[in-house]
């Protein structure tokens, strides 16, 4: 975990990578629950023994359940002193180049690409990789778009 005392010591770090963060486990009740909240019941995702057979030889977390882990996981990476609300504003680019296995875990590595001023804060986007512990491809590769804000909560 990098401490950043505040949003300009972060802003000097531009171009620097934070990561790998630790494990983040990916199993079959959590992509239940995702496909339960996104009404994506895919077998692929949610029937382990019809999955067995199918092209992934089980079952497989949705990308935007993975996308969906992305605070988590860069949340593990790094804070930021002073700042009270850090919020997703978009994303740049998305792609999910190989599956992530239920059973499996992944982690992820964030490079800060930009950090600008903004009124009341700082905007940051960060080009993040996420691994999984199968090896092989990495799952996600986002560029995310957050906006980090100083004093009491809006």
């Amino acid at each position: 975990m990098r401490i950043f005392a505040s949003i300009d010591e972060l802003a000097a770090a531009v171009g620097e990578t934070l990561g790998p963060g630790p494990w983040y486990p990916v199993d079959q009740r959590r992509v239940d629950l995702f496909a339960d909240a996104t009404d994506d019941h895919q077998w692929i995702h949610v029937d382990p023994a019809r999955a067995a057979t199918g092209p992934y030889g089980g079952t497989i977390a949705h990308g935007y359940l993975t996308l969906s882990l992305l605070p988590a996981l860069v949340g593990r990476l790094y804070k930021v002193s002073g700042v009270a609300m850090g919020v997703n504003y978009g994303l740049n680019r998305v792609r999910f180049p190989a599956p992530v296995r239920v059973g499996s875990a992944v982690r992820a590595a964030a490079t800060i690409a930009e950090v600008s001023r903004i009124e009341g804060g700082a905007q940051m986007v960060t080009a993040v990789t996420v691994d999984s512990d199968a090896g092989g491809k990495p799952v996600c590769v986002a560029e995310t778009v957050s906006r980090l804000y100083g004093g009491p909560p809006r």
